[in-house]
């Protein structure tokens, strides 16, 4: 069997460094600092991402920013198409998000799907002053009305490629691919 899949690296570590840490300066920019901002980085890279950009604001800003992880999987739409037992992993957010500013962060934002799912979750904890979203790489395709406040890198893409970000923490490379 041949295989008919082509794989391109589009980010390399550095790359993907290099991206975070401005990313990090236009969140502490556009927010006129840090006060009353908390982050949520969505399961799996999502969650790594977001502890990434907090060391980089902490590194820039020397405030340590409250960091929680958010699991979406029963908040889903599309739960009844799954598997029959939805793996769910854990959400841990340890602050209140009751008028705060949160930044929900992503590795990629696709049809909105996801972010849709964890807006509801993170409204179900409470009322936000305001939700902002950060993802690594948007790659188009919306389903639903959703955009990002800080993009990494916009890659248009057809919805037969792939965008796959592999991170150290659990990759154990740092690079994001397109698959074709």
């Amino acid at each position: 069997m041949v295989d008919c899949n082509h794989v391109s690296i589009i980010m390399s570590k550095k790359d993907i460094d290099r991206t975070l840490l401005r990313m990090a300066h236009e969140i502490i920019e556009k927010n006129k600092g840090v006060e009353n901002l908390r982050i949520i980085g969505i399961k799996t890279r999502g969650e790594y991402l977001a502890q990434r950009i907090a060391d980089y604001i902490y590194n820039i800003e020397e405030i340590n920013i409250p960091v929680g992880v958010l699991d979406i999987t029963l908040y889903r739409d599309d739960l009844k198409d799954r598997k029959p037992q939805a793996i769910v992993v854990k959400t841990e957010i340890p602050f209140p998000v009751i008028d705060k500013k949160i930044l929900l962060i992503d590795d990629v934002l696709y049809t909105g799907r996801t972010i849709r799912a964890a807006m509801d979750a993170i409204v179900d904890l409470g009322r936000p002053r305001s939700i902002q979203l950060a993802v690594l790489i948007d790659r188009g395709h919306r389903e639903f009305p959703i955009r990002a406040d800080y993009v990494g890198k916009n890659v248009p893409t057809s919805h037969r490629e792939l965008i796959k970000v592999r991170l150290g923490e659990i990759d154990d490379l740092n690079q994001v691919e397109i698959i074709k």
